[in-house]
């Protein structure tokens, strides 16, 4: 890593994927997904009053508004890291600088563990 002077590149072959393949495997990844369910089910229910007469449309209001804080997160993680990609894959500068960074984290963390003594 440290020795490459080539910037990084990035395949101009991009699988033909389709819009909604994509979005029914986010979905069904989602939706799969235990540890989602068991958040909803452990940490959103202490959240509503005992006094209220229906648990469950105070759980499907969380439920909303917890889907809809999540989507709005993803819009910008999606944003950024479309910008922050293109930024380093076009940039043959930035990309020798990130690799030169991550070959220094590497060694660090291998002197680190060969300095490290057993308990």
């Amino acid at each position: 890593m440290w020795r490459s002077s080539s910037p990084l590149s990035v395949k101009g072959e991009q699988p033909n994927s389709r819009f909604t393949g994509i979005v029914i495997k986010g979905f069904l990844l989602n939706i799969l997904n235990p540890k989602l369910s068991i958040f909803f089910l452990a940490f959103l229910p202490q959240f509503i009053p005992s006094s209220v007469d229906s648990a469950l449309v105070s759980m499907l209001t969380l439920g909303a508004v917890f889907m809809l804080m999540t989507f709005a997160v993803f819009l910008v993680y999606g944003f950024l890291s479309g910008s922050f990609s293109e930024l380093i894959v076009k940039s043959e500068r930035a990309s020798i600088a990130l690799q030169k960074l991550f070959a220094t984290s590497f060694a660090a963390l291998g002197l680190k563990l060969a300095f490290s003594e057993r308990v």
